[in-house]
């Protein structure tokens, strides 16, 4: 079975699919098409469940540094287990990155010191935030999948094709 076409050569469409699924991750929700959103929901409860499975594999590590002042400094790090590194890099070779905005009462000291440690936040909220909860989910009700919905709209306006909203549950 193979994709849908949508209209476009395939590396427009690729990047299409690859936009509106990190969209779809970083927001929670997009207005698309239907037949657009039936593919990037395809494609986001792909990544998603391979998050899930992932999210919890992380091993600390204690390391020893020298500080500014030539102290010798013990410091615990979590690290990520071998199988969650592949699984965020293949979920990284596939999500663009998306810019953080800092906030309209945030400090540009502040907004740096929260950033500091975040080179990829869409893969870092996948991994931290949407997985977990996720996971919680499917031990709850014991079912996995189903991680997003489909609102119909109507049609749109100028030629007349079917707008849904498409959102995580």
């Amino acid at each position: 079975m193979g994709n849908r076409k949508l209209g476009r050569p395939t590396n427009q469409r690729k990047a299409l699919l690859r936009n509106q699924t990190t969209n779809l991750i970083w927001y929670g929700k997009i207005e698309t098409t239907l037949d657009r959103a039936k593919e990037v929901r395809s494609i986001a409860e792909h990544l998603i469940t391979i998050a899930m499975r992932e999210c919890d594999n992380t091993v600390e590590v204690k390391k020893t540094t020298n500080n500014d002042k030539g102290q010798t400094v013990e410091l615990t790090v979590t690290n990520d287990k071998p199988s969650r590194l592949a699984a965020r890099r293949r979920i990284m070779a596939y999500l663009y990155r998306m810019p953080v905005l800092r906030g309209k009462e945030e400090e540009k000291e502040d907004f740096e010191k929260r950033q500091k440690d975040i080179k990829h936040p869409v893969i870092e909220k996948l991994f931290r935030e949407i997985a977990p909860k996720y996971k919680a989910r499917a031990a709850e009700k014991g079912q996995g999948g189903g991680y997003t919905r489909i609102v119909k709209k109507g049609p749109r306006r100028g030629d007349g094709a079917e707008m849904v909203i498409l959102e995580l549950v």
